[in-house]
């Protein structure tokens, strides 16, 4: 499980039933399936995912996704815009742990360099 709610939850459930118009049976499983391809040691955005699935405006959505991702899911990988963590402070301490761990630096202001560690083969999903 992700750095969300557990599985079947009634918090993990309203946000699943919340995602609206867009497809969440099709489209978590697609947003799961690109994050297992990004290697270790590289981030991708919230954004970046959203507009690799055909979606540029659902970056939110993408988070709701990683609210309630499988165990096998890399959601550690998957940064802000800015290249911030964006994970409540329960787990922001375990994504940088784990961004670390993959040989990802941060800067003195926090933030992964998107231009050093972002994964561009996002592009061509």
């Amino acid at each position: 499980m992700g750095p969300g709610r557990a599985p079947g939850s009634a918090s993990a459930l309203s946000i699943a039933r919340g995602v609206g118009t867009i497809d969440r049976v099709g489209f978590f499983p697609r947003v799961y399936e690109l994050l297992r391809r990004v290697p270790e040691g590289r981030v991708v955005t919230y954004g970046q995912v959203a507009a690799a699935l055909g979606n540029v405006r659902q970056a939110r959505v993408v988070g709701w996704a990683m609210q309630v991702c499988p165990e096998d899911v890399p959601w550690q990988r998957v940064v802000n815009a800015c290249g911030e963590l964006s994970t409540s402070p329960r787990y922001g301490n375990l994504q940088h742990k784990l961004l670390e761990d993959e040989g990802v630096q941060f800067g003195a202001d926090g933030r992964v360099d998107l231009h050093v560690y972002g994964w561009l083969e996002w592009k061509k999903s």
